[in-house]
């Protein structure tokens, strides 16, 4: 059936479609619901689909379906009875990304310059780093303090503050050929 710019009524829920797009995009779809107001179809992918497979849901402008043809009907496809969700999978991703954004937070200086921020980074590249509000600690001895330079080097062994000192003045360098 060729789309002629219809309302959409023919996207009941739970229809099985077979679609080709204005892109040249053929896939087999169940629909889950149709927003009349912003002509979107959402449809699941694959009609033949088990509780423990993954499923892949495609929001679809009506306008951009060239041609469909009625496969079938089948049950709701939001039916809570049928529907498997791994919630231990999903509590084990959640706990991943939030520790993910503390780490990522923690890594963020606050009250430092931009210049203050990429010394940091550079050092983190090679080297454990932490901020002790505006000063960098590395390897958990050896401090660096603002203006960051060479200088502002203290703690640690002597080879330690050294390694530090190099990569401050390597990363120095590179900041200023950077202006």
């Amino acid at each position: 059936m060729a789309m002629d710019g219809s309302s959409g009524e023919e996207f009941a829920v739970g229809c099985l479609l077979s679609i080709k797009t204005t892109f040249g995009d053929e896939f087999e779809g169940q629909v889950i619901t149709y927003d009349r107001p912003s002509n979107i179809v959402v449809l699941q992918e694959g009609l033949k689909s088990t509780p423990q497979s993954r499923r892949n849901i495609r929001l679809l402008k009506a306008n951009y379906i060239k041609e469909f043809s009625f496969l079938g009907q089948s049950d709701d496809p939001l039916d809570l009875n049928k529907c498997y969700l791994d919630l231990n999978s999903l509590q084990s991703k959640e706990d991943a990304a939030l520790r993910q954004a503390e780490i990522d937070v923690e890594r963020i200086g606050v009250g430092v310059t931009a210049e203050a921020q990429s010394i940091f980074d550079a050092l983190s590249k090679t080297l454990p780093v932490r901020w002790d509000k505006t000063a960098i600690v590395v390897m958990n001895e050896v401090r660096v303090s603002t203006p960051y330079l060479a200088d502002s080097v203290t703690g640690g062994t002597p080879a330690a503050n050294e390694r530090v000192r190099k990569v401050l003045e390597l990363e120095r360098r590179r900041l200023q050929t950077r202006q």
